[in-house]
């Protein structure tokens, strides 16, 4: 049996049900111009990992977010997506408006805080979003949105108090959904 045989057929029901620990720890955004891409994030006061070119064809540059676990990577030769293609990428902050303010002050043009009316569970209720943060600063409801040089669209969430993983996990309780995010009635 191949390699490739092996990947594609299902695993074997056994007893046991432990995950297999996957860390998303990449993240590769399309870029036009690897130089003002490196300089933007660069400003953002992101850590800068590796800028490695061979010949003139191929080139990585990797940066990793203040705080963070992940990266992100673009370069030249290392994606085929439409620079600036790459949207809906959220960062979690303590503060939204902090981190705003230090966004501005680095000089990134930076949207007007909002949030959800209905919260990340009523996105199909069509209320939308309304101005400014969350008025309780409930967590998951505030945001920002900025974009680097090529479009790539990054939101910044609001988070103070993490809910207990999934919704299939029986931890998770209304109750508790209420204190985060207020009662859906």
């Amino acid at each position: 049996m191949t390699d490739a045989t092996q990947q594609a057929k299902p695993p074997s029901k056994t007893s046991d049900t432990r995950l297999t620990s996957m860390n998303l720890e990449l993240v590769v955004i399309p870029v036009s111009d690897v130089d003002r891409s490196r300089t933007f994030y660069e400003s953002l006061g992101w850590r800068l990992d590796i800028d490695h070119a061979t010949g003139d064809d191929y080139r990585i540059v990797q940066f990793t977010p203040a705080g963070s676990e992940g990266s992100v990577m673009f370069g030249q030769n290392i994606t085929t997506a439409a620079p600036g293609s790459a949207q809906g990428m959220h960062l979690v902050v303590s503060d939204v408006l902090a981190a705003r303010d230090d966004l501005v002050r680095r000089g990134v043009k930076v949207s007007d805080p909002f949030h959800d009316v209905g919260g990340i569970f009523h996105h199909s209720n069509g209320k939308g979003i309304a101005k400014g943060p969350n008025p309780e600063r409930k967590s998951y409801a505030s945001y920002v949105t900025f974009e680097d040089p090529d479009g790539n669209a990054w939101t910044l969430q609001e988070v103070t108090a993490r809910l207990p993983g999934s919704l299939r996990d029986t931890s998770f309780t209304t109750q508790l959904h209420d204190a985060v995010w207020g009662s859906a009635k």
